[in-house]
C-alpha cells in the first residue's frame, strides 16, 4: 500500500480553496438529487439545513467525516477510533451508534450497507475525496428517508468539470500517515449538440496508528484505504428535451487494525493509547463498490425528470476478541470483553489472559476471536418530477419522487479459539463457519413522496407527505445448520406502513432577517428481527431565525422532538450484553435543544485589506426518558423517569478564527464537547459512567507558490490534549493526539 501510494503521487489530489468556485460550476448541471447542491444557498431551505461547500472543506483537508461535522450546530458525534473510519453521527437527540438513526447518502443514493434492514455503518464514504456535505435537520429532510426523525446526512462526490481540468496533491506526516487524492476529467464537444466526458478519480491513504500493542511495538494499528471513483458523462438535445446520463462506478478496499478492546480506568490513566496483548490479532477486512446511472431531463416547458439506479455491495470480516474463556472449557465459562473491562477484579482470571504478560501461559482455547463476518447488497430506482407553475397569485415549484428499494445482509460468522503463550497468541482451535450466527435480513421497501414550494410576496410555505412500506424478513438457519439445508430454520416477517407529512414556512422580514418554523413527523422502521415493536416514531418541531450583512450572519433556532417511542438496537458497538440484531423500546422521549450558528469576515469591519474569518456554533441538547422501565439494552439499564439518555453531550461549541490573503492563509479552530454520561441517568454523573469533557484545536495553513501550486500545513489536536471519547463497545478509548502533517497540492 505504502509503495503504491508513493508510486501514485502523480496521480493524487487535494482539493484546495481556489478550486471552490471551479467545482461549484461543475456542479451546477450534475446535482440530479440534492436538497441544496455545491452551487446553492442553505439559507434557501425552509427549515434547518447547511451545506458544507469546497471552500469549507479545503479548509483543513479533514479525512474524518466527524471533525468536519463539529463545525455544524445539532450534530452529535461519538467519536471511536480517532481517524473517523466507522463515525458515530446523530442529530438533535438521536441514537448515535454506527449513524444508524440518520438518513446517510451520496449524490442522493442511499448509502449504508442496507439502509433498511441493518442501517448500522460499518461502511462511510470517504470525505477525503467528497467536494461538498449537506445536512438537513428540519421538515425538508422529509423528502429523503427512511430515517427522519434526526435529520439527513448527504455526501457530494466530485462531479465532472465543465472543461478538462484535475487536482493534483499529497500529504505526510506523523503516525506514518501518506495521504493522496486526485481527479482528472471534462467535457468536451462529440458533435452538434452532443457533449461526451468523465473523470477518473483516486483516494488512498494509510497509517501505522497512535496506539501500541503490548509486545508489538511495531506492529500497526493503522489503517491502509484505497478508493476508485469512474464517471462517464453525456449530454445531448433531442425532441425539445436536454438529456443528460452519467455512469459512476466506485471500488474501495480498507484494511484496518482496529479492535473493540478499550482500557480499564487506571490503564487509561496510565497510558490511553495502550493496547493489550489479547487485540494482536484485531483487524477489519472490508471492500465496497457502488454502480449508479443516473438521468436528468429538461423539457422546454420547465418539467425537469430526474432518475438513478444504483446497486451497492459491502463485505467486510471485522476479525476481533469477542469474549475470554479463562480454562478452555466452552462457552459457558467465558465472558464477553465489555463485561470483563467493566470489571476486571471479579473477572481476574480472564485479564490475565488478555494481558499476556512475559512468561503466562494460557488454557487452550482461552481467547475467542470471532470473524464477524458479512456480507450486504442493496440495490434501487428513484424518480423524481419537478416543475414550477403560477396558481392562485402564488409560485409553486413542486416536487414528486418515487423510491424502490430492496437491501439484505447476510451474516455469516465463526469463532477461532487462541492460546495466549509469553505474549503471543497461538491458534488451538477453529469453529465450524456459520456456527456462531447465521442468518439473512432483509427488506422491500416503496416510498412515495410530493412536496410544494409555495412563494406568495416575502412568504414560503413547503407542505411535504412521504408515504413508506416496508416489507421486512429474518431467516435464521441457526447455529447448528452452516450448510443452510433450512433444517432448523427459524423466519420472521413484519411490514410496517407510515404516512410521514412535514410542513415548513419562512417569512422574509426584509433583505437581512428572515423568520422560519416547520413540524414534521420523524420516524424509522424496525429491524427484521423484530415482529412485535413498533416503528420509532416522533413529532418533530423546529423554529428559528437568520439574520445577515454583507460580511456576517447568524442564526439561532429552537427544537423539540417528542418521541412516541424511541428504539435502541443491540449491536457489538454498543457493548452487547443482548442479542445482536434484537430492538428494544424506550418509550416516550423528549428531547429539546438549541442550535446557534454564526460565521463573520472581521477584515473589511477593521480595514484590513485581507479577510478574517470567524465562525461559530453552539449546540445545547436535553433527551430526557419519559416513563420508568428495565431495559436488556445495555446503555440504558434500568431507567426512572427524568433520567437522560446517554451519550448525547448537553453542551458542545464550535469557533475558529482565520487569515485569507492572495498568497497564504490558516486557521485555527477550537471544539469543546461538555462531560457525557454513558448510561441512562439523572443528577451527577458516576465516575464509572462519564466521559469528561475535552477542548480540542486544530491548525492548518497554506501558501500559495502560484494560482495552482500550494503548500499546506495541518497540526491535528494541536496542544495535544488526551481525552476519552468513550467507554464502549468494551472500556475506555482516546482521542487521537497531535499529529502533524504536510502536503503538496497543484491543479491544472
Amino acid at each position: 500500500m505504502r509503495r503504491t501510494l508513493l508510486s501514485a503521487t502523480a496521480l493524487v489530489a487535494i482539493s484546495m480553496p481556489a478550486w471552490a468556485q471551479e467545482v461549484a460550476q461543475a456542479a451546477s448541471h450534475a446535482d440530479v438529487i440534492a436538497v441544496i447542491g455545491l452551487g446553492g444557498d442553505p439559507n434557501s431551505v425552509p427549515g434547518s439545513a447547511a451545506l458544507l461547500d469546497a471552500d469549507d472543506l479545503a479548509v483543513h483537508d479533514y479525512p474524518d467525516i466527524t471533525r468536519l461535522l463539529r463545525t455544524v450546530a445539532g450534530v452529535n458525534i461519538q467519536e471511536e477510533d480517532g481517524y473517523g473510519l466507522r463515525p458515530n453521527i446523530g442529530m438533535r437527540g438521536t441514537g448515535l451508534d454506527r449513524s444508524e438513526k440518520i438518513t446517510l447518502m451520496e449524490d442522493g443514493v442511499l448509502i449504508s450497507p442496507a439502509p433498511y434492514a441493518a442501517p448500522a455503518a460499518y461502511y462511510f464514504p470517504h470525505a477525503g475525496r467528497m467536494a461538498g456535505v449537506e445536512v438537513i435537520k428540519g421538515a425538508a429532510g422529509v423528502r429523503y428517508g427512511p430515517r427522519t426523525q434526526g435529520g439527513s446526512l448527504n455526501l457530494l462526490s466530485t462531479p465532472v468539470p465543465d472543461e478538462f481540468s484535475g487536482q493534483i496533491g499529497v500529504w505526510a506526516g506523523d503516525e506514518g500517515i501518506l495521504r493522496g487524492h486526485g481527479f482528472a476529467g471534462g467535457m468536451s464537444q462529440a458533435g452538434t449538440g452532443l457533449r461526451v466526458g468523465g473523470l477518473l478519480e483516486a483516494y488512498l491513504d494509510s497509517a501505522d496508528g497512535f496506539k501500541t500493542i503490548d509486545g508489538f511495538e511495531d506492529a500497526s494499528t493503522g489503517y491502509e484505504i484505497e478508493d476508485y471513483v469512474g464517471k462517464l458523462r453525456f449530454e445531448f438535445d433531442a425532441g425539445g428535451i436536454a438529456h443528460m446520463f452519467e455512469l459512476k462506478g466506485q471500488y474501495s478496499d480498507e484494511l484496518s487494525n482496529e479492535t473493540y478492546l478499550g482500557l480499564t480506568e487506571a490503564d487509561f490513566a496510565a497510558d490511553p493509547f495502550r493496547r493489550y496483548a489479547g487485540s494482536q490479532m484485531d483487524a477489519m477486512d472490508a471492500q465496497h463498490s457502488e454502480l449508479s446511472l443516473r438521468y436528468r431531463g429538461e423539457l422546454e416547458n420547465g418539467l425537469v425528470f430526474s432518475a438513478v439506479a444504483y446497486s451497492t455491495e459491502f463485505s467486510r470480516d471485522w476479525f476481533k476478541l469477542d469474549s475470554v474463556d479463562p480454562d478452555g472449557a466452552g462457552a459457558a465459562g467465558s465472558v464477553s470483553i465489555a463485561a470483563l473491562l467493566d470489571d476486571p477484579v471479579t473477572h481476574a482470571d480472564a485479564f490475565e489472559t488478555v494481558l499476556g504478560a512475559s512468561g503466562f501461559v494460557s488454557a487452550d482455547d482461552a481467547l475467542r476471536v470471532k470473524h464477524n463476518n458479512r456480507e450486504y447488497a442493496a440495490q434501487g430506482a428513484q424518480f423524481e418530477l419537478a416543475g414550477d407553475m403560477t396558481m392562485a397569485r402564488a409560485d409553486h415549484a413542486w416536487r414528486i419522487g418515487v423510491r424502490a428499494h430492496r437491501d439484505e445482509m447476510d451474516r455469516y460468522q465463526w469463532v477461532e479459539r487462541f492460546r495466549m503463550d509469553d505474549g503471543e497468541m497461538v491458534q488451538t482451535s477453529v469453529d465450524v463457519p456459520g456456527s456462531d450466527s447465521n442468518r439473512i435480513e432483509s427488506a422491500e421497501a416503496l416510498a412515495v413522496f410530493v412536496q410544494d414550494e409555495i412563494s406568495f410576496g416575502n412568504w414560503m410555505l413547503t407542505p411535504g407527505l412521504r408515504y413508506e412500506r416496508v416489507e421486512l424478513r429474518r431467516e435464521d438457519f441457526g447455529k447448528l445448520d452452516p450448510d443452510r439445508t433450512g433444517a432448523n430454520l427459524a423466519i420472521r416477517t413484519n411490514t410496517v406502513e407510515a404516512l410521514i407529512p412535514g410542513i415548513g414556512l419562512r417569512h422574509d422580514i426584509d433583505a437581512h432577517l428572515s423568520v422560519f418554523a416547520g413540524v414534521h413527523r420523524g420516524f424509522a422502521p424496525p429491524a427484521p428481527g423484530s415482529t412485535t415493536q413498533e416503528a420509532e416514531d416522533a413529532t418533530n418541531w423546529e423554529v428559528g431565525a437568520r439574520y445577515g450583512r454583507e460580511n456576517w450572519q447568524v442564526e439561532a433556532i429552537g427544537f423539540f422532538n417528542g418521541y412516541e417511542n424511541l428504539i435502541g438496537s443491540c449491536t457489538n458497538s454498543t457493548g452487547g450484553g443482548c442479542t445482536v440484531g434484537d430492538q428494544f423500546d424506550g418509550g416516550e422521549v423528549d428531547v429539546r435543544g438549541l442550535e446557534l450558528t454564526g460565521d463573520a469576515d472581521l477584515g473589511p469591519a477593521f480595514g484590513f485589506g485581507f479577510s478574517v474569518p470567524l465562525r461559530a456554533a453552539y449546540t445545547w441538547t436535553e433527551a430526557e426518558f419519559q416513563t420508568a422501565f428495565n431495559s436488556g439494552y445495555e446503555p440504558w439499564s434500568m431507567v426512572l423517569a427524568g433520567d437522560l439518555v446517554p451519550y448525547i453531550p448537553e453542551q458542545q461549541v464550535f469557533a475558529a478564527i482565520g487569515i485569507e490573503t492572495e498568497r497564504f492563509g490558516g486557521e485555527l479552530a477550537l471544539s469543546w464537547v461538555g462531560e457525557v454520561r454513558t448510561q441512562a441517568g439523572q443528577g451527577a454523573i458516576p465516575g464509572d459512567e462519564r466521559i469528561e469533557s475535552h477542548t480540542v484545536a486544530d491548525f492548518s495553513a497554506w501558501y500559495a507558490f502560484t494560482d495552482q501550486v500550494r503548500a499546506r500545513l495541518s497540526v491535528r489536536n494541536l496542544t495535544d490534549e488526551t481525552y476519552a471519547v468513550a467507554r464502549q463497545p468494551a472500556g475506555l478509548r482516546p482521542g487521537a493526539p497531535r499529529a502533524i502533517l504536510v502536503g503538496l497540492s497543484a491543479s491544472f
